[in-house]
C-alpha cells in the first residue's frame, strides 16, 4: 500500500502499523494456527478462500463486522459472523502472449481443453500447486471444470503436451513467459486477469497479452481481528481502513487485484485490458480444506512420476 494511504490512517487514528510478513496464505494460516493461544499481532490480512475454512475451524479470528462491509465486501464473505472480511479479489487465469501467436500465425487457445492440443505443445508454463497459491488456484480451477474424478486425466494430457512446472509464479511469469520481462520461450502462462495492463505501454490501444477468461479461478483475500488480540479496537479500525475509499482505490495499482467495494472505479487501463471474468470457477472453502492436501499429493504423484 502507498506510504500516503498508510500515513493518513496512522495520522487519523493515532495507531502505528507494524507489519509482520508470514509468507503466502498457506504459510500464514499455519503460523496463525500454531500461535493462536498467543497471537503475534492484533489483525491478519492475506488469508484467502483456499485456506479460509482452516483458519475459521481453528478459531483463529474473532467476530467483527465493519460498518463499511455492506459496500461490496459481504458479497465475497467467507463467514456470516464477520470473522473474515473480504478486502480484494483476483482471477487466476491462463495468460497469452498475443504478439507471439500473431507472429507465428497461430490462433491462441481459448479454453482448458485447447491447452492439450498439439499446436500448443511445449508452450504452457504453470507454477506448482504444491508451492504456489496461483498454482493451487489453477489446479482447483481444473478440478472444478473437469470434476473430482477426471482432473487427473486432464493433467496427464497437459504433461504429455509438455507443460512446464515452476516453483512459483515469479519464475513462470518473469522468466519463462515470452510476453513479459524475461522474454522466455513459453507464450502461455498461468497468471492473473489483471496482468495484461502491466504489459501495455502508455498510449497503447491494445495490450500485448490477454487473459483467457474461461480458465479463471477466483481468489479472495480476507482480513480479520485475531482472537486474543491485545488491541481489538485498534484491529477493528484496521479492518475499517482496508474497506475505506482511500485504501480500496489504491488496491488495483498497489496490489494488482480488484477492490471489493462496488463503488470504487478501476483505473482506465484496467477497464480496457483487465475485464473481470464473468463466470470464474469457484469452490466451497470447506471442500477445499477437506481435499486440498489429497489433491496436491495426487497431483505430485502424477506429475513427478
Amino acid at each position: 500500500m502507498t506510504k500516503d494511504v498508510v500515513a493518513k490512517f496512522q495520522q487519523d487514528t493515532g495507531i502505528t502499523l507494524k507489519i509482520i510478513a508470514q509468507g503466502d496464505a498457506g504459510a500464514m494460516v499455519n503460523q496463525l494456527v500454531l500461535t493462536k493461544n498467543k497471537p503475534l499481532g492484533d489483525v491478519a490480512f492475506g488469508v484467502d478462500n483456499t485456506f479460509a475454512s482452516r483458519a475459521l475451524d481453528e478459531g483463529v479470528f474473532a467476530p467483527y463486522t465493519s460498518p463499511a462491509a455492506g459496500n461490496g465486501s459481504t458479497t465475497y464473505s467467507a463467514a456470516t459472523d464477520g470473522r473474515l472480511t473480504a478486502v480484494d479479489y483476483s482471477d487466476a487465469c491462463v495468460n497469452v502472449d498475443e504478439k507471439w501467436f500473431a507472429g507465428k500465425n497461430i490462433q491462441p487457445p481459448t479454453s482448458y481443453e485447447d491447452l492439450t492440443q498439439p499446436q500448443y505443445k511445449n508452450l504452457f508454463v504453470v507454477p506448482s500447486p504444491a508451492t504456489s497459491s496461483p498454482g493451487l488456484a489453477f489446479l482447483l480451477g481444473t478440478i472444478a471444470h473437469f470434476g473430482a474424478d477426471k482432473w487427473q486425466a486432464y493433467w496427464q494430457q497437459l504433461k504429455d503436451n509438455g507443460v512446464k512446472i515452476t516453483a512459483g509464479w515469479n519464475d513462470a511469469y518473469t522468466v519463462d513467459f515470452s510476453g513479459s520481462t524475461g522474454k522466455g520461450d513459453r507464450p502461455l502462462v498461468l497468471s492473473y486477469a489483471s496482468s495484461p495492463p502491466f504489459e501495455a505501454a502508455a498510449g497503447d490501444t491494445a495490450a500485448p497479452t490477454a487473459a483467457l477468461l474461461d480458465t479463471c479461478f477466483r481468489q479472495i483475500e480476507y482480513v480479520g481481528v485475531l482472537e486474543g488480540a491485545q488491541n481489538p479496537t485498534g484491529a477493528q479500525k484496521v479492518v475499517d481502513w482496508m474497506l475505506s475509499n482511500g485504501f480500496q482505490a489504491a488496491v488495483p495499482e498497489q496490489m494488482y487485484v480488484y477492490p471489493v467495494d462496488a463503488h470504487t472505479a478501476l483505473p482506465a487501463d484496467w477497464k480496457k485490458f483487465a475485464p473481470v471474468a464473468t463466470a470464474p470457477a469457484e469452490m466451497d472453502p470447506a471442500e477445499i480444506t477437506a481435499n486440498r492436501e489429497g489433491w496436491i499429493s495426487s497431483w505430485s504423484d502424477l506429475m513427478e512420476s
